[in-house]
């Protein structure tokens, strides 16, 4: 029997799969849990035009990743934070305090789970923070964190 599947089935593929499984398995557990649909042809029709759906949504975002990666490739965002004596941080700067910062100084708005930050940042100084825009683009903000006394 070969069905559709409709979400992803551990040992039997991800959803939008076609595959061929037992007659039994089909009707008695895929089915009834709704994981598949039959694979007749207006099933795969159907299939087919969501992934050109899919892959026209997936360029344009890509191409909005590129566009906002251009954007940041020259971009530094200034964090204030409270520092005790010396350069050390109270706390430590966090992706989010980077995003709303973005949104804030350059008007980017870019979600705090692409920012990757590789190691916690303890202190003042420059630092430079990866972000993964989309699974083939990427760029670098310049963080630069500064004392909240030596900005006042």
């Amino acid at each position: 029997m070969r069905v559709i599947l409709t979400k992803d089935v551990k040992d039997l593929g991800k959803a939008g799969d076609v595959v061929n499984v037992a007659e039994g398995y089909g009707r008695n557990y895929l089915l009834p849990r709704k994981l598949a649909v039959l694979a007749d042809a207006g099933a795969l029709k159907a299939l087919e035009q969501k992934k050109r759906i899919l892959e026209m949504k997936g360029e344009q975002l890509a191409a909005q990743a590129r566009e906002i990666a251009e954007r940041l490739k020259d971009i530094t965002v200034v964090i204030t934070g409270k520092a005790g004596s010396g350069t050390k941080l109270y706390g430590s700067v966090t992706s989010q305090e980077i995003a709303d910062a973005l949104l804030k100084q350059h008007s980017i708005k870019v979600d705090k789970r692409k920012i990757h930050i590789t190691e916690p940042i303890k202190s003042i100084g420059t630092f430079d923070v990866p972000v993964k825009l989309h699974h083939d683009v990427s760029a670098v903000i310049h963080v630069e964190v500064v004392s909240e006394t030596a900005q006042s």
